[in-house]
């Protein structure tokens, strides 16, 4: 694989997942081995593409194809563009696949409760409080990939953990070759070509969105993502820990059974 290959790293997520940690680190070791790299971050972008646009489900969107439309053009000029930005609904990111010829999408997980747990901005509280309007997760749904090249569960695994996932994915697709992944990792890595991704039908049963209301709400509609279907023995995730909360253990029922009798 020629060393000038472009193709695009989309990086989704809620808001404090990682996802800028994971775009620098790939960035950095993509460099290594000399590819030409570019990270559109949304937040660093904001005055230069979209100064004054709000934060509806319209704007946001038109964020989003706009970042799109830039990485698309690094893209097809051998630039590996890696774009961290929440981006929360299907339909836009659907809309870059569709326009980008190599796509990559990478879902930055963590579950809503652990993010308001280590928000060092207080942005979730505030939201939480009623005072930052329109936050995803929070007020607004966020609408996770039903089928990602990758997934990665940041509260669990490291930047590291996450990126071997996003270069195995890489060099399945084709992107990137089994050489330069051997000078980043350090290992021989073995390419598993992945089956071409059929469409989603519209009668596909979607994931449910990620969503904590507003002060006063105690319960998370949170969506189980599906197993990674970009990484090597990859497995399902159990549903969120809040959907799990107050449902005792099989061995806690069978106490209470036999405390009963």
């Amino acid at each position: 694989m020629a060393p000038n290959t472009g193709f695009t790293l989309w990086l989704t997520g809620m808001s404090g997942t990682g996802k800028s940690t994971t775009a620098a680190y790939i960035a950095a070791r993509l460099r290594q081995v000399g590819r030409n790299v570019e990270i559109l971050d949304e937040g660093d972008l904001q005055n230069d593409l979209w100064a004054g646009i709000g934060d509806s489900k319209d704007e946001r969107n038109t964020v989003v194809r706009r970042l799109g439309f830039v990485a698309n053009l690094l893209s097809r000029n051998g630039v590996a563009a890696l774009v961290p930005c929440v981006s929360p609904y299907k339909a836009s990111r659907e809309e870059v696949r569709r326009a980008v010829g190599k796509y990559v999408e990478v879902y930055v997980d963590c579950p809503t409760e652990k993010l308001i747990e280590r928000d060092t901005t207080g942005r979730y509280k505030k939201a939480l409080n009623g005072e930052i309007p329109n936050f995803i997760g929070i007020t607004e749904p966020y609408e996770p990939p039903n089928s990602p090249e990758v997934t990665i569960y940041s509260d669990t695994e490291s930047v590291e953990d996450g990126a071997a996932k996003i270069f195995q994915a890489l060099l399945d697709l084709g992107l990137m070759s089994t050489d330069e992944l051997k000078t980043i990792t350090g290992k021989k890595m073995k390419a598993n070509p992945l089956p071409k991704k059929a469409r989603r039908d519209e009668d596909e049963e979607d994931p449910p969105v990620r969503m904590v209301g507003a002060k006063g709400a105690k319960t998370a509609k949170v969506a189980a993502p599906k197993a990674d279907k970009g990484s090597k023995g990859a497995k399902a995730r159990p549903a969120t820990r809040a959907a799990r909360v107050g449902k005792p253990a099989p061995a806690a029922k069978k106490a209470v059974k036999r405390k009963a009798k």
